[in-house]
């Protein structure tokens, strides 16, 4: 009986060994975001399982961290500034922005708004690909603010 349970627990675990892990995002049917392109189906994509691409920016995480501390206006006039906070960015399957959010807000509206500016000003990416196939996905950005610099997470 214990050979049989054991061979039925290896042949279990073997069939969920190769599963792979592909987190969605819940979209509530009163949240209008145009442009999705499967409503029902935004991922959180993990690259470092398999089959899994994130949606990419075009351009570098550097440059993008250059031009949020070059454009973000709040923080030349508040250069003591220290905070934190993440944006979370839809990107459809055609890689098009279809929503560009604040997630954990600082303690500033008006740097929210600055910041919020720069991301949504971000047009061409990648869309992410899941297996292959490009989805619309969802991409999370977080930041902290050291003494007026803004760095990306």
């Amino acid at each position: 009986m214990k050979k049989t349970g054991i061979a039925l627990f290896a042949l279990l675990l073997s069939q969920l060994l190769p599963a792979q892990f592909v987190a969605t995002m819940e979209i509530k049917d009163n949240d209008s975001i145009q442009g999705l392109c499967n409503r029902k189906q935004v991922y959180s994509l993990f690259p470092m399982f398999k089959g899994q691409e994130a949606a990419k920016c075009d351009i570098a995480d550097e440059t993008i961290e250059d031009r949020l501390n070059a454009e973000v206006v709040y923080l030349k006039e508040n250069p003591k500034q220290n905070d934190k906070g993440m944006v979370s960015i839809i990107i459809n399957c055609k890689g098009e922005v279809v929503r560009c959010e604040t997630d954990n807000k600082t303690k500033s509206e008006e740097l929210d708004k600055q910041i919020l500016a720069v991301f949504t000003s971000l047009k061409k990416w990648k869309p992410g690909k899941l297996n292959g196939k490009e989805v619309d996905s969802v991409t999370l950005w977080s930041f902290e603010i050291k003494k007026g610099k803004l760095e990306l997470h």
